[in-house]
């Protein structure tokens, strides 16, 4: 077993795509962690924002959760009918696509792209705040956790999202035990104590210095909304669900939205009557809001390392969501052109390899950017995923319009997703933009001018090689070959004689002098070494004898001097085209390219940016096999 192997499972065949699909159980964990793992820093980035309000602030929570609660459940009815309208892709990018138009569709696409990113990086970065949270002895050490658990999760990706799923499972599920167990412990001891007193003491609440003005709320509401950003990965994952797909995709959303809602409306009522309130993340002693309601609910016993360990763990494991979601969103866009084509490519493990390490690459940049602390990285998010909720809403409101059976029902459902959803944009946009939302805002249009570019290539490419018709052969004629040498050897003599079974006309050409001014070359033993080895065996067998030769490289390039003679060629029979013919070793082990100087590599790629369109450029191998042979039979004598 070699290391890749190892590393990423042995390669998979295409009849094996449909055995490596999932069912529910292993979706939850593969497309919900994003959404479960939110509940923890969605509520707490609107108690941040309510810091300045002290104890009130606690007041104030209920309301802004609750009205985030709703808007994820009328997202949840809305995406039950998408998921039935596009069983196979009911991703933003495909109803914008089928029912708004390019522009929307692009606008989704690149909305999505930013936020997936920002999901990875945000999700990884509250996982080591959680991290931190039970071990401060490792806070100095924050980026470098979110860079190596950044790296684990590609990694499981890049063996493919059953794997991924099924590792991903047991600490999602215990998650989901923990946490609704120990906040329906605590709204139990709230029915039956009224105000109980909590087993740990939470950090007092910072004096009031602000008020609760509609500007603070709003504000709160937007910074609160980044718990919903994960709904959508269920339409968007919906290929890869095993069959009966609709049903397992509808019990995956099922179950992420249900969750979801009880974690958050539990957290803001056990919250506020424990006063459990946000902390300073980037100061030493910080505790996340949950760690808090543990400890205030349970006390730090054995129990509460446990469910901060499956936080910690759902959290880093969070941007699983995204390395599911990004590179099926980016086959869809490269098989429209807007990417390039690598996107749309299953590697190894019938996984889109390129979106995944480019998924990889783009949130490592973006947390050492912002030293992976999530408070940075939150007013950058949520815009994306809201403004993708409103274009697919919209679209799925012109879906139920052009249909022949009027739906009124559906049409209206998804109206008040469209209308809520871009209500709630609207807030985020306002309230975050000072913050640092005019970077998305800024990231999406120069996304849509990269894709717009990447397609207008493609088109003006396709243009270009277009069907020609009918193929004309009438002027066809051998062309003039040359063959790049160092010498007479075998190499040279594999060359010569592929060439003269495509043309009589046949060149060697020696470059003189590429070692430099003091280089010692006798050109006359050479062109007799030629006379006799090459033209004189090729006339006796009553073959045009192939020409050598010499050419001075005054400054020590191999392309100058042969690009001069190509020219040559053409202005003295233009009706001629031109073959080169590269001769050159295939370098099997790491360390014999290091002692070959590339030339032939080099060479090849000079000549074929030349840019002439009656030239050709071609290679001849020779493999360093060791036995001298290289597949041939010299003839004795």
């Amino acid at each position: 077993m070699n290391l890749s192997t190892f590393l990423f499972g042995r390669r998979l065949s295409n009849r094996e795509q449909e055995d490596k699909k999932i069912g529910w159980v292993e979706a939850v964990p593969a497309m919900g962690l994003d959404g479960l793992g939110s509940s923890s820093y969605g509520p707490e980035a609107a108690l941040t924002v309510l810091i300045p309000l002290g104890a009130a602030g606690l007041f104030y929570a209920g309301p802004v959760i609750a009205c985030i609660v709703l808007v994820l459940a009328i997202l949840y009815f809305s995406y039950r009918q998408t998921l039935a309208a596009y069983p196979t892709s009911g991703g933003a990018y495909v109803v914008a696509r089928e029912n708004l138009g390019e522009y929307p569709s692009l606008l989704a696409a690149a909305a999505l792209m930013i936020d997936y990113v920002l999901n990875v990086a945000v999700g990884v970065s509250a996982g080591v705040g959680a991290l931190v949270s039970a071990l401060p002895a490792l806070h100095p050490y924050i980026l470098p956790l979110c860079i190596g658990i950044v790296a684990i999760v590609t990694l499981a990706n890049l063996r493919g999202t059953g794997e991924a799923g099924w590792l991903f499972a047991l600490p999602t599920y215990l998650f989901i035990c923990c946490f609704l167990g120990v906040i329906g412990y605590g709204v139990i001891r709230i029915v039956l104590e009224g105000e109980p007193a909590p087993v740990v003491a939470p950090p007092p609440l910072p004096p009031v210095s602000g008020e609760a003005t509609v500007w603070l709320l709003m504000h709160a509401f937007a910074s609160g909304c980044t718990a919903m950003t994960g709904v959508e990965a269920v339409s968007n994952g919906v290929g890869s669900f095993r069959k009966p797909v609709l049903r397992n995709a509808y019990v995956t959303l099922t179950i992420i939205v249900a969750v979801l809602g009880m974690l958050l409306a539990g957290i803001a009522t056990v919250a506020s009557v424990f006063g459990i309130g946000a902390m300073d993340q980037t100061e030493t002693g910080y505790q996340s809001v949950l760690s808090q309601l543990i400890g205030a609910v349970s006390g730090y016993n054995a129990f509460y390392y446990v469910a901060m360990a499956s936080l910690l763990s759902i959290l880093c494991l969070s941007a699983n969501t995204s390395f599911v979601g990004f590179p099926r969103l980016c086959r869809m866009v490269a098989g429209d052109e807007y990417l390039p084509k690598v996107f749309a490519q299953p590697g190894r493990r019938l996984v889109f390899t390129a979106g995944i390490l480019f998924l990889c690459g783009f949130a490592a940049l973006l947390l050492v950017s912002f030293g992976g602390i999530t408070e940075r990285l939150i007013p950058l998010f949520a815009v994306g995923a809201f403004l993708t909720f409103t274009i697919s809403q919209a679209g799925m409101v012109v879906h139920w319009r052009r249909q022949s059976e009027r739906h009124p029902g559906k049409l209206a459902m998804n109206a008040i997703g469209a209308c809520s959803t871009g209500a709630a944009l609207l807030v985020i946009l306002v309230a975050k933009f000072a913050e640092g939302a005019w970077i998305t805002l800024i990231a999406m249009p120069l996304t849509i001018v990269l894709l717009k570019a990447i397609k207008g290539y493609y088109v003006s490419l396709e243009a270009e090689l277009r069907n020609p018709g009918p193929i004309v052969i009438e002027d066809i004629e051998p062309p003039t070959v040359l063959i790049v040498t160092e010498g007479w050897n075998r190499l040279s003599e594999r060359a010569i004689k592929f060439a003269l079974t495509i043309s009589p006309d046949v060149v060697a050409v020696h470059v003189v002098r590429l070692g430099g001014p003091d280089s010692d070359e006798n050109e006359k033993a050479l062109h007799d070494q030629w006379k006799a080895e090459v033209e004189e065996p090729a006339a006796a067998q009553g073959l045009n004898p192939p020409r050598l030769i010499l050419v001075p490289s005054p400054y020590r390039q191999l392309h100058e001097p042969l690009l001069r003679l190509i020219e040559k060629l053409d202005a003295d029979a233009p009706e001629r085209a031109v073959t080169v013919l590269i001769p050159e070793t295939v370098k099997e082990k790491w360390w014999q390219r290091l002692l070959h100087m590339n030339r032939a590599g080099r060479l090849r790629s000079r000549l074929l940016r030349s840019g002439n369109p009656r030239l050709t450029v071609a290679t001849v191998p020779w493999r360093l096999s060791g036995n001298g042979q290289n597949g041939e039979r010299r003839k004795a004598g």
